[in-house]
Parts: C-alpha cells; structure tokens; sequence
C-alpha cells in the first residue's frame, strides 16, 4: 500500500516509537542485569519464583515511563506540525467568512503533502473569491454607467414630449427608437458576455454558407459605415463552413460598429478564408490603428483607450471575443503593415 505524504509522516512517527521502544527495553535490560551482577552480586533474582523482585519492578516502571515520555515527546511534535496549516486554515475560514479576503494561510511543513495542499487550496479559494468580488463591484459600477447615458436621454425626450417641449413627431420617435435600439443591444451584450463566463453560452453549429451571411450584414451596414465614410471589400470564400451564423454576424457586426466609431473614413475589407477545415474571418480598417499598450486588452469589456471620446459601449470586441470562444476558437487583434487594425476570428469548421 503506498502511503501518502501524511500517512507517512505518520507511519514514520509509529516507527520511531516502536524502534525506540524495543532499543531502550533491549539495550536497557542488558545495561540494568549488568550493573545488578556488578555491583549487587549478593542480591540476585529469585530462581523459583517468576515474579520480579523489587529492582525489576522499579526497572520496568523506569522502562515505562521513558517509553511514555517518548510517546508523548514525538506525538506532540507531529501534531503540532499538522496542527499548524490545519489551525490556520480554520483561522482562514473564520476570517473569509467575515468577508477578509485578503487573509492568506500559511503552511509551516510542506512534507506534510495532504496539509499543504489544503491550505493551498484554501488560499486559492480566497483569492478567486476576492477576484469574482473585485470583477463584480467592477460590473455593477461599469453597468450603472452605460446605463446611465442612454437612460437619461431617453428620460429628457420623453419628459420634453410629455411637457410639450418637443413636438411628437416622426422624427423624435426616431431618435427614441434608436436610443432604445442602443439599449437593447447593451442588454444582450452584457448577457452574452455574463453567459460566457459562466461557461453557459450556447451556440447552434449548423452548415452555413457564411459568405451569403456576410453580405447581407454588410448590406444593411451600408448607411452605418456610409456616415463615417466608410466602404466594405469583400474577399470571401463561397464554401459552406460549420458555425451559429446569427452569432457570427452579431460578432461581425460588433465589429463593424467598433470600426465606424473609431476607424478614419476609407476601406473596410472583409476577408473570409478556410484553410485546413479552420475558418479565418478578418475585418481590417484604414487606421489609425489600436494603441499598442491596449492591444492584449481590446477584448477586455469596458476597456478604453484614455483619449477616447466616443460613445461605444465597450462592450464590442468582449461580445466577439466570447462568441469566437464559444466556437472553440479564438480571436485577436493586430496591427497590418498599411497601419490598420485587423480583428481576426477564427474556429474549426
């Protein structure tokens, strides 16, 4: 049977007490019988009767209690040394229980395997608890914020038409449509983003002729990109590929967005590739090109450069981050050799 980190240690405890035992008893009993017939010649054991003579009595108690004082020497060390990670695990629960998630506990043995690993697995505990707590009070606060702008003009139009401010005509419902638009798609970012870190986002893997898809996204994003002087090129393969489209094109779209807000007037070109049964699907602008400190960050949700002015959501490129993930694939960003920046997903078909 092979033992464990803590078995043994224990095992090995059991085996000193058990060697140290039968040595002193051994070695003992020679040395006492040795110093009888040296130095009490005279007085000797009684042959007929077994019982032992008053030396041996006080022999055996001596024996005894060296051999319990042993026992208990060794058994206090090893306690102490479980009790220790063991203490300050309790100590850790009490304290994160009362919301310290800064505590950490501390393992004085690391021979101790099963002891060891507890309090590691503790202190990794505290600190994902403290990570989800410092995500969530990150969210809450990034939420209220994006909620905030659409909800307070939304608020002024409709208080303005209800006060007469503003007359009730087509082109207010308009602008009340696309605030309420704007919203709902807040709404289903965040909950796309909220499914995927829960690892609860579900996709309908089909087979689609993605290159269809493209274009007619890419149609009805005409007026979008046309006001920020924007034109797409498309470079796309016509074979069918297996995906969720609608996720697709709510990622493509993302992406679109993202470009129209912060892209220079010019192309967009829109390249779709297959290439050893992996999809490559790539959006590329006319610059002026990510910062590249933000690069590794521009699938973070709610992350911004710090000069931007602009009124995205910051939600985008996390919604196509998550959908490429969603596909087992991946997604990233890049800067082209023109200085334009390329979003690229790719996935297994």
């Amino acid at each position: 049977m092979k033992l464990s980190s803590l078995s043994r240690q224990i095992a090995f405890s059991m085996i000193k007490i058990a060697i140290g035992s039968a040595l002193l008893v051994t070695i003992g009993s020679f040395v006492f019988y040795y110093l009888w017939e040296e130095y009490w010649p005279n007085v000797l054991p009684n042959e007929e009767n077994f019982a032992p003579t008053g030396p041996e009595w006080l022999w055996i108690l001596l024996t005894l209690v060296i051999v319990i004082l042993l026992a208990v020497n060794v058994a206090i060390r090893l306690s102490q040394r479980i009790l220790e990670p063991l203490n300050s695990v309790a100590e850790g629960i009490r304290r994160i229980a009362e919301g310290d998630l800064n505590y950490r506990a501390h393992v004085g043995d690391r021979s101790l395997g099963e002891a060891a690993l507890l309090v590691d697995d503790l202190n990794l505990l505290a600190e994902k608890l403290q990570r989800m707590t410092e995500e969530q009070a990150f969210w809450n606060a990034a939420i209220a914020h994006e909620l905030r702008t659409p909800v307070t003009i939304l608020r002024g139009r409709l208080q303005g038409l209800a006060e007469g401010v503003f007359s009730p005509d087509k082109a207010q419902f308009v602008r009340l449509l696309v605030q309420v638009e704007g919203l709902s798609r807040l709404i289903e970012d965040l909950r796309v983003i909220s499914l995927m870190n829960r690892g609860e986002l579900r996709i309908n893997l089909e087979e689609t002729q993605l290159s269809d898809e493209i274009k007619l996204l890419t149609d009805l994003s005409a007026n979008m990109l046309k006001e920020a002087g924007q034109h797409v090129v498309l470079n796309l393969t016509t074979r069918p590929v297996i995906c969720d489209p609608t996720r697709i094109r709510q990622a493509l779209l993302a992406i679109l967005e993202n470009a129209s807000k912060y892209a220079l007037p010019g192309e967009i070109i829109i390249t779709f590739t297959l290439k050893d049964e992996v999809c490559y699907l790539s959006v590329a602008d006319s610059g002026p090109g990510v910062p590249l400190e933000l690069i590794p960050h521009v699938f973070t949700a709610f992350r911004r450069a710090k000069d931007n002015s602009q009124n995205g959501s910051g939600l985008g490129l996390a919604v196509v981050s998550a959908i490429a993930n969603a596909h087992n694939g991946s997604a990233r960003c890049y800067i082209n050799d023109q200085g334009g920046t390329v979003i690229e997903l790719c996935w297994t078909s």
